[in-house]
Order: C-alpha cells, then sequence, then structure tokens
C-alpha cells in the first residue's frame, strides 16, 4: 500500500515508500508515534500487511517489536517516472535488527537504480546504519539521517557521523528538551518540529532557536516544520526569527523552507 505524505502530514518529503512494516519502541520519543496508531488502523481497515504489528496498551496502541517484509512494494519507485523526495519506511526503521542486511542490500539496489529520486532515511539506530551500509556504495541520491529528541541522545549524532553518505541530516522531531550542547559537524541539514498528536508534549521556542543557531554556526540547512500541539493546524509552522540562508544560499527559518543538499 502507498501511504502518502499528505496523509502523514510530512513536509519534508514528496512521498513515502514502506518496503518495510513494523517497528519497536526505544526512546521516550517513540511514546507517542504516529506510524503506531496508523498502523492500528491499517490493520482494523484489513490490510495484511499491518496485521498485528501494534498491541493495545491501555487506549493506545504500540508496538509489537515484529517486521514484516515487502517484496512487493520494491518495484514502487520505478513506476514514479516524475522525480520525488522519497521517505524511506515512514512505517518502520530500515535499520532495525529486525531486517536483514540482505534485504537492506534489495532497498539499495532500488535506489541506486532510480537516481531520478531522492530518498530520506531516518533512523533511530544509526550504529546499525553504519555498519549495514559499510559495504554498499554511497549514493548521491540517498539522504541518510538520525533522529534525536533531547540531551540524553545526542550520541546519536556522533554515530551518525560514522555514517558513509552524501548527506547526514538529523531530525529533532519531536524535540523533547534543549539540544544545545549539539555537535553538527559534518551534518548537513537539520529538520525541527513539536511533537503533534492527542498526548503531544510541549516544545520551548528557545529550544528551536538554539538548533538555529547550531545549523548557522555549522553550514547546515534548517528546516521548521511545525510548532506542533494537540491541534497543530492552529500552532501552524510559521516561525519567530528573521530568515537567515544556508551556504546553499536558501532560506532556513521560512515556514516550508527546505534545503536538502550541501554546498557544491
Amino acid at each position: 500500500m502507498f501511504v502518502s505524505s499528505d496523509l502523514l502530514g510530512i513536509e519534508w518529503t514528496d512521498a513515502t515508500w514502506n518496503p518495510v512494516a513494523g517497528c519497536s519502541v526505544v526512546s521516550p520519543g517513540c511514546t507517542n508515534c504516529y506510524a503506531m496508531r496508523l498502523a492500528a488502523r491499517l490493520d482494523a481497515m484489513g490490510l495484511q500487511k499491518y496485521r498485528a504489528l501494534t498491541r493495545k496498551s491501555g487506549r493506545r496502541a504500540v508496538w509489537t517489536g515484529k517486521i514484516r517484509l515487502d517484496q512487493t512494494a520494491l518495484a514502487v519507485p520505478a513506476r514514479w517516472r516524475k522525480p520525488r523526495r522519497i521517505f524511506v519506511n515512514s512505517m518502520s526503521d530500515l535499520f532495525h535488527d529486525g531486517v536483514p542486511i540482505s534485504f537492506i542490500g534489495k532497498v539499495w539496489s532500488v535506489m541506486e537504480r532510480t537516481p531520478w529520486h531522492t530518498y530520506q532515511i531516518l533512523t533511530k539506530r544509526p550504529d546499525r546504519m553504519a555498519e549495514a551500509t559499510a559495504s554498499l556504495p554511497v549514493l548521491n541520491n540517498v539522504c541518510l539521517g538520525s533522529s534525536v529528541e533531547s540531551a540524553d541522545y545526542l550520541g546519536q549524532i556522533d554515530a551518525l557521523r560514522n555514517v558513509r553518505a552524501a548527506v547526514r541530516f538529523v531530525s529533532f522531531e519531536p524535540l523533547l528538551g534543549s539540544v544545545v550542547a549539539a555537535d553538527m559537524t559534518d551534518i548537513h541539514w537539520a529538520i525541527v518540529g513539536g511533537e503533534g498528536g492527542p498526548r503531544a508534549r510541549p516544545m520551548a521556542e528557545e529550544w528551536v532557536n538554539e538548533i538555529e543557531a547550531l545549523c548557522r554556526d555549522a553550514g547546515a540547512a534548517f528546516f521548521f516544520k511545525q510548532w506542533g500541539g494537540v491541534r497543530k493546524k492552529t500552532t501552524g509552522r510559521a516561525a519567530t526569527e528573521p530568515s537567515t540562508r544556508c551556504r546553499c544560499g536558501h532560506p532556513l527559518r521560512d515556514a516550508g523552507s527546505f534545503c536538502g543538499l550541501p554546498a557544491a
């Protein structure tokens, strides 16, 4: 099944592609994961791909840790002839321990054969990302990133630096605390956003400003996604600081701005 980025509300991508479904909760940032709620909905709708990937915990759906590989999904990107920014595995983590290295290789081959697309792969497991991609070619159309929600997880950025990639990015979403001590050296862009949904935790404007300053100092691009909240559409995406520009010349702080490539 194709799950559109419009359905998920992911402003920094054009489409999502899910050759893997299912995941595990590994950090506080996973607590209110949209993908768990959506997987439960898709299971209730009878989609076999999402069958029994979540369980009920109180009133919430949570991952069971079960992983399902979708071989048929490997053919999807080649059918999209118009270039797209594609978020890989919005409903999973390609570098989950349950995903075989051999299957990661198949996903890599698809991305290599479709160079007109730009792929964005986000993981909470950058150490395994580094290990699994060590023998794979660096693809210019593939951006590799890790998510960091608070200062407790700044080590994810250090691990990401060990990943061979044309573009490395960090997703500070949901941003649950200050990350002012983050080292953005050799990181090309950052996504920043507050948590959305019925149990959303607040994000302080100060934390956003800290990340923008870190990006400016490191010459990294900055993408402000949303303030978040229970009704995130009412809080909007407009940022309050004046726009600056990344080293590519693109605006950084304008709501909806996007820069995914390092300077030439």
